[in-house]
């Protein structure tokens, strides 16, 4: 593959198969940003689990301490009481049937996270094809699915991360923007690693991280040393 001029020497800056303190990869991570705008910043983690075991299935979600640098678009599907919460809390759309029906027959996507009461999900199951592939249907593992939807609207505004584990026991999470200090990324980056420390299935049999990298948007993946239990 052919890389471009700014991401060649954005590589000369990495050394290779050098694993990387956090102080020395968030540096870097700035420093080997290839954008004209300001990037996002990944945490990309390979864990040591096997996904076809139910209990190794991670997913769920974060409040970054330091936020995520955008701010989401929430929808609220709920009724009385509930939906009139969401709009104190801050909420951009609330509704039910009616805006149900805008999603399915409008292809109505202008929202980034979507959050439920439990008595509507009933509704949404028709909606499964369509929110299932973007990642927006609510799920109770990720904080989605509540009755506290004051409570999840705050966090959906305030630097709310979901993650989920691939096939591959690979777990990717936003940490930050390129224009960040880099104290705040390392903030959010021990935040998102010390949390998927905290959630490790006990069945997990040897060492559980086998390594940890991060990268900005476009830009070449940085190893990090996996010292955050330490």
């Amino acid at each position: 593959m052919k890389r471009s001029k700014k991401y060649t020497e954005a590589m000369s800056k990495i050394e290779k198969n050098k694993v990387y303190s956090k102080e020395e990869a968030v540096k870097l991570v700035k420093e080997t940003s290839t954008t004209s705008f300001d990037g996002t910043v990944e945490v990309a983690m390979r864990l040591n689990i096997d996904t076809k075991k139910a209990d190794q299935q991670l997913r769920g979600a974060i409040v970054l301490p330091k936020g995520t640098g955008k701010t989401n678009r929430v929808l609220v599907i709920a009724k009385g009481e509930k939906a009139e919460a969401a709009k104190t809390a801050g909420a951009d759309f609330v509704g039910d049937v009616d805006i149900l029906e805008k999603i399915e027959k409008e292809n109505w996507f202008e929202f980034d996270i979507m959050i439920a009461t439990p008595d509507m999900m009933p509704l949404l199951g028709k909606l499964g094809r369509v929110l299932g592939p973007k990642g927006l249907m609510p799920n109770p593992k990720t904080g989605t699915v509540t009755m506290d939807v004051e409570k999840a609207v705050k966090e959906a505004k305030g630097g709310r991360v979901e993650y989920r584990a691939d096939s591959f026991g690979n777990v990717h999470g936003v940490i930050g923007k390129v224009s960040f200090t880099e104290e705040d990324l390392i903030e959010n980056l021990n935040a998102f690693v010390s949390n998927i420390l905290r959630i490790k299935p006990a069945t997990v049999k040897g060492e559980y991280i086998k390594n940890i990298s991060i990268a900005s948007t476009m830009g070449p993946g940085i190893k990090v040393e996996n010292n955050f239990d330490k």
